[in-house]
């Protein structure tokens, strides 16, 4: 199984549309035997949901997220995560340990843009 996570400095990004870095770990019978840490090269939104099916991503845990993009990943066959705060790996541990705590009101309407 491959789990992905919105990442940076540590912790669980908050904002999956500017994700710079997931933390991909590979997971056998239960148990983390690799990871690694993957820049998305710029890539946004849309984008970065092709991006996590490219890397063979099966679980992702993440922060915020729009309700469009999630649809989209449960439609490829990534179970999501959302509302997940604090440490990567913890949250990774959590998730297959059963309780890892995630918060659906982190998953909002639509897209949105930023005053750049």
């Amino acid at each position: 199984m491959k789990i992905a996570v919105t990442y940076d400095n540590g912790e669980v990004w908050q904002h999956f549309g500017r994700t710079e870095n997931f933390k991909f770990y590979d997971v056998e019978d239960g148990k983390v035997v690799s990871s690694e840490v993957v820049n998305t090269e710029g890539a946004g939104h849309g984008a970065l949901v092709d991006f996590l099916a490219d890397h063979g991503t099966e679980a992702l845990i993440c922060g915020g997220a729009g309700a469009p993009i999630i649809m989209r990943l449960n439609a490829l066959g990534i179970q999501t995560y959302p509302g997940v705060t604090g440490d990567a790996d913890a949250a990774v541990e959590a998730l297959l340990a059963g309780t890892l705590e995630t918060n659906e009101d982190a998953v909002h309407e639509g897209c949105h843009h930023h005053a750049e």
